[in-house]
């Protein structure tokens, strides 16, 4: 049976430090940490920009980054605890993203992941988004990114959008 006691909100600005550290230990383990503190409390203050966390009874379990520019928005970190996995946290905080992209009246959801990592892609995969390209060094001009999509409205549509 899957653990489904967890809440969705927004985070605060007391829950950038340790946003950070899960970044640091959970994203960007091998890169130089680029996703500090002080950056993600920019994007928590950032009206374009939802930063949401996922808090279990016990502990902070996982939180999702976003940008909203006019017709996309960008996931630019998503990241769970190991111990919180397969728990439908990750797939909560997407589906809480992006009925907040409809709302906005966003056509597609745009990302970057490592390109080896396949259980990231496998999940994105299962929660419809499409493969993209290859992007050799993206991260620090060491490790190369998949771009993945996500089209919420049909891509006609988006394309006849300002």
């Amino acid at each position: 049976m899957v653990d489904t006691t967890f809440e969705l909100g927004l985070a605060r600005p007391t829950d950038a430090v340790m946003l950070g550290q899960m970044s640091r230990d959970l994203v960007e383990d091998g890169l130089k940490w680029s996703w500090k503190p002080s950056r993600i409390l920019k994007m928590v203050q950032d009206p374009d920009s939802v930063v949401l966390v996922a808090h279990t009874r016990i502990e902070l379990a996982g939180f999702a980054i976003m940008e909203f520019h006019d017709t996309r928005a960008h996931l630019n970190l998503l990241a769970v605890k190991p111990g919180q996995r397969r728990k439908g946290i990750g797939k909560a905080m997407i589906r809480w993203l992006e009925e907040s992209c409809r709302v906005a009246g966003i056509a597609g959801i745009y990302l970057e992941l490592r390109s080896d990592n396949n259980e990231a892609r496998q999940f994105y995969e299962s929660l419809g988004f499409k493969a993209g390209e290859t992007v050799e060094g993206y991260y620090q001009g060491k490790v190369n990114a998949l771009t993945m999509i996500h089209h919420l409205m049909a891509p006609d549509v988006e394309s006849q959008r300002p």
